[in-house]
């Protein structure tokens, strides 16, 4: 990947939603970006442009920060629409899910994390978080390094988690034992997962968070390792929590208390903490997560998908804890599309809350500060001097935005047009330019993606006798 121009100035945007603190809108401005980080946003003549500059016309489009993603499971792109679990809730959703999954291979996690990296980033997305946390018995591989490969071959910020499971069939739990790990073996990758991806500093394209798959796929013992290994090595923690009716009478069941209860016992409430769902939250667990800035990844397309529920948001938001938003896997969704996922938050909540519920300005918050605060950043998910040169133009000179003349910003959530970005800068980087991938070929990821979707369900046929189809 060459390195960035010195300098660039996106010239004349049509609108800005710049998303700091007071959530200042601007119109006709401009952004200076030199090397990785912008140096100056607003009027162009009172700026020093220097020599050599690259220059992007943004009169016909709105200017974003890069949208942050706080939960994907990128191999799951190759489960898209399979007709077996097309109306199946989760847990049976899982189940049948699984005995695809044991197929995956280092080459096509590679595949699908490429697929769900590019879509992400052509949608205005320019840091992602990953959940990752099938490791075949049968597959020989680092494939939470195959996910870094294909992050950096696109230029995206990544923040993935090495996910795990330890509980299979025989131990009560839904997945298949060959897909499941020892706590061992699970804690000492994870200590070299960290050792060899994570970069604390500063505008750093790669961090590393720790994730047990949920409290009904890892024993209590294992939360509790995972949390002191992500405490003494400074990394956060992540897993799926309160996503299904079915989920709370697991842990009623189990452990004689309600999921949050549960996290609260074993040490996973807190700032360093980000849960995935949550969709069967009370209100004093809402006050809790608000008190302890405890995290949420809002995923409303996959709940909806998978109709588990609609999590209690726009309370989230009252409380003041902090919210991101999330595509989740792409088998649950199936779209790893960031600027639909504002459009789907928006609607739902005003379904159930009324019209008033949450506005373009909550789910804009929600899907660049929100995700950065979950993800434990400040240099993303805002423009101003100082930030990380994350930015997502979006053309609205289209059919589709006619006569949204008089709020462009608002336009690009309410009016659902085209969701492709014009240009996206990460780190400075163009890694979006007319709508296309710079670094990467679509035609030849699609192609890849494709061919391995149809082998891992082939295959999956032939060692079950099961039809997918």
């Amino acid at each position: 990947m060459p390195p960035p121009p010195p300098s660039t100035l996106i010239r004349r945007a049509c609108a800005i939603a710049t998303c700091d603190d007071r959530r200042t809108r601007l119109r006709g401005a401009s952004i200076l970006v030199t090397g990785n980080r912008i140096v100056a946003i607003g009027d162009e003549s009172t700026f020093t442009v220097p020599a050599g500059t690259r220059i992007i016309d943004a009169s016909r489009c709105v200017a974003l920060p890069g949208f942050v993603n706080t939960h994907h499971h990128m191999y799951q792109t190759l489960t898209r629409a399979l007709p077996a679990v097309q109306s199946a809730k989760l847990f049976d959703w899982l189940v049948t899910l699984y005995e695809v999954w044991r197929e995956i291979t280092p080459e096509a996690v590679y595949t699908g994390a490429l697929v769900g990296l590019g879509e992400l980033l052509l949608t205005g997305c320019t840091t992602t978080t990953d959940h990752h946390y099938l490791f075949p018995a049968q597959t020989s591989g680092d494939l939470i390094d195959e996910e870094f490969r294909a992050a950096e071959r696109l230029g995206i910020r990544f923040h993935p988690t090495r996910g795990s499971m330890s509980r299979g069939r025989s131990h009560g739990g839904l997945p298949p034992d060959d897909v499941v790990q020892t706590p061992d073996t699970i804690l000492r990758d994870s200590a070299r997962v960290i050792d060899q991806h994570h970069d604390a500093t500063p505008f750093s394209m790669r961090r590393v968070a720790l994730a047990p798959c949920s409290p009904f796929s890892v024993t209590s013992d294992l939360m509790r390792e995972t949390a002191r290994l992500a405490r003494d090595r400074r990394v956060r923690l992540h897993t799926h929590l309160a996503e299904t009716a079915d989920e709370d009478a697991y842990c009623l069941e189990v452990y004689g208390k309600r999921p949050v209860a549960l996290m609260e016992e074993l040490g996973w409430i807190g700032d360093d903490v980000w849960f995935a769902h949550c969709v069967f939250l009370n209100e004093e667990e809402i006050r809790l997560f608000a008190r302890t800035r405890t995290a949420v990844a809002h995923c409303p397309s996959s709940n909806m998908r998978l109709a588990s529920g609609i999590a209690p948001v726009p309370a989230l938001l009252r409380e003041g804890a902090p919210v991101g938003l999330a595509v989740d896997g792409s088998a649950s969704n199936d779209s790893s599309n960031m600027l639909a996922e504002l459009r789907q938050a928006l609607l739902l909540h005003r379904v159930l809350g009324g019209a008033a519920a949450i506005t373009v300005d909550d789910v804009l918050w929600m899907a660049t500060r929100g995700g950065a605060a979950a993800l434990g950043r400040d240099e993303i998910g805002s423009l101003a001097p100082g930030k990380a040169a994350d930015i997502a133009l979006f053309n609205v000179d289209r059919i589709g935005f006619a006569g949204a003349v008089h709020d462009p910003i608002a336009a690009l959530v309410l009016c659902g047009d085209s969701q492709i970005a014009e240009t996206v800068l990460c780190n400075g980087q163009v890694v979006v330019e007319a709508g296309r991938l710079v670094f990467e070929e679509e035609a030849r990821i699609v192609e890849q993606a494709n061919t391995c979707a149809r082998q891992l369900v082939e295959r999956a046929t032939a060692r079950t006798g099961i039809s997918f189809l």
